[in-house]
């Protein structure tokens, strides 16, 4: 009797092992397929922005981004709410100093960054009648802009400027070299504060008021220190001289 020889079984052996071998190579392939096709289908940003279903906040964003994105140098919700307050609130006491209600201030918010176009916003709708709501919800767009309104490059600046004989020319020299979103900005709010202040015998808003209120929300340092209390007064200081000196800060001359 032939004895079987012990490599007899190698071929089905071999073929064993390159069945073993590509099985997972082919599981690998499909998958690789399966998720090429996917990315192929997948939408683009843009494409889901347009649909709706992703939408760019309001709050929270940096200024030269949202105004880039509505083809601006002024946010329209900072705009809105000027037009609002002056329409409607000049003579309401304490404007801008008295607190609006949170929750509605809130849902505003809410409103601004999930609407579907903000520029049918409707300030004057009655759910935003009261004026401390509109006040409130502008002071928190200032207040959680990632850098403020008076860049972060310039805080140091501006407090020195304070201490200087020529100080409202070195200003409005700062003034100058703002990117123009900060600049125009600054323009449209500073003219806005100091209609506010011209109705001070009604609101009770005097021009130390509106600095107080508006300082530490434009102007603060990138990490805070220990000169915290130092820098409120400064800020608020900052502001008054601004508000003081309109029209020769922001002149074109």
């Amino acid at each position: 009797m032939e004895e079987s020889s012990p490599f007899t079984k190698t071929p089905s052996l071999l073929r064993l092992g390159t069945q073993t071998s590509s099985g997972p190579d082919s599981e690998q392939r499909r998958v690789r397929t399966k998720l090429r096709r996917f990315l192929q289908r997948r939408p683009t940003l843009q494409s889901v922005k347009e649909k709706g279903y992703i939408r760019d906040n309001v709050f929270g964003c940096h200024l030269d981004t949202l105004c880039h994105r509505e083809n601006t140098t002024i946010p329209r919700f900072v705009e809105k709410c000027v037009r609002a307050v002056e329409r409607r609130g000049l003579d309401v006491d304490g404007i801008y100093r008295v607190s609006g209600n949170l929750a509605v201030i809130q849902r505003l918010r809410h409103k601004a960054d999930h609407g579907n176009k903000q520029e049918h916003l409707d300030l004057e709708d009655g759910q935003w009648e009261e004026i401390h709501v509109i006040t409130g919800a502008l002071k928190l767009f200032l207040r959680e802009l990632p850098e403020p309104l008076f860049p972060f490059s310039c805080f140091d600046k501006f407090i020195a400027a304070i201490h200087y004989s020529m100080r409202v020319s070195y200003m409005k020299d700062l003034v100058r070299t703002l990117p123009l979103p900060n600049h125009d900005t600054m323009e449209l709010l500073f003219k806005h504060l100091r209609r506010v202040i011209e109705h001070k015998d009604s609101n009770r808003m005097s021009v130390q008021s509106v600095a107080i209120v508006f300082g530490p929300t434009l102007l603060r340092p990138q990490t805070e220190s220990a000169n915290m209390t130092i820098h409120m007064v400064f800020q608020s200081q900052i502001v008054e001289l601004m508000l003081n000196e309109f029209q020769t800060v922001f002149s074109q001359s």
